[in-house]
């Protein structure tokens, strides 16, 4: 589902001085917790959207991660993070593997799905590999009811004397809108000091808890919303919990 973007392309090796996967262990902790929430032990876990491995990186400490990303280049990021796990190159909105799984994660790549439909197309993806008795966690950054305007920054540097800066701009979202724009601006700095700046546009989705909770209650998920626990300095994020029933 992000595959035109450069930043998940041609600059995916930037991916993790942009965004390190260190940053990622606490959300992990907390996200494997709702993992363990499934009616059946939890060993193999699926993840949709898996990007460059950041979560999985913790994740595979606990459970056996199976990744699926639609970008070539943001896998080969991955793999190199995490030799151990299997990686599947699939969009999210219509790979079937043919197996079912425990648990199935999916973390911020599901706010490029837009509208409804596609939503649904993912939520269907993770019941279809959801096992019964298991359960799905989706952790989109922002709900209607969370959501607010305005900048991030981050980045970092690696021991080569490469770095990677990045601002991120998200505006208010358009009346009757499910979606929100974000400008981002990178900085990317070469081993031997050379500097460039790259710009990028990213319309990300955004729907209330009703509509998440019905998307996912017509999939066959019995789904509630929780609030994210975390001890970082911004709004807590809604979580979604989808346990699969054992029919």
């Amino acid at each position: 589902m992000t595959s035109e973007h450069r930043l998940y392309g041609e600059l995916a090796d930037w991916w993790p001085l942009l965004s390190p996967p260190d940053e990622y262990a606490e959300e992990a902790a907390y996200l494997g917790t709702l993992l363990s929430s499934a009616s059946v032990p939890v060993h193999d876990v699926l993840e949709l959207g898996s990007g460059g491995g950041n979560n999985a990186v913790h994740l595979s400490e606990r459970f056996t991660m199976t990744l699926v990303d639609i970008s070539e280049q943001m896998l080969a990021v991955s793999q190199r993070l995490n030799p151990g796990c299997e990686h599947i190159r699939g969009d999210m909105r219509e790979i079937r593997l043919g197996r079912e799984f425990d648990a199935v994660f999916v973390h911020d790549a599901i706010d490029y799905a837009t509208d409804t439909a596609d939503l649904a197309r993912v939520i269907e993806t993770a019941h279809g590999h959801c096992r019964p008795g298991g359960v799905a966690v989706f952790v989109p950054d922002h709900t209607v009811e969370t959501f607010q305007a305005g900048t991030e920054h981050g980045g970092g540097d690696d021991e080569s004397g490469r770095g990677a800066r990045y601002l991120a701009w998200t505006g208010p979202p358009e009346p009757g809108e499910t979606s929100v724009c974000t400008e981002y601006a990178f900085l990317l700095r070469e081993a031997d000091g050379t500097v460039h700046a790259v710009h990028e546009t990213h319309r990300t989705g955004l729907f209330d808890r009703q509509t998440w909770l019905r998307v996912l209650g017509d999939a066959g998920f019995d789904a509630q919303a929780a609030v994210e626990v975390t001890t970082d300095e911004r709004q807590p994020r809604d979580v979604f919990v989808a346990h699969r029933p054992v029919r």
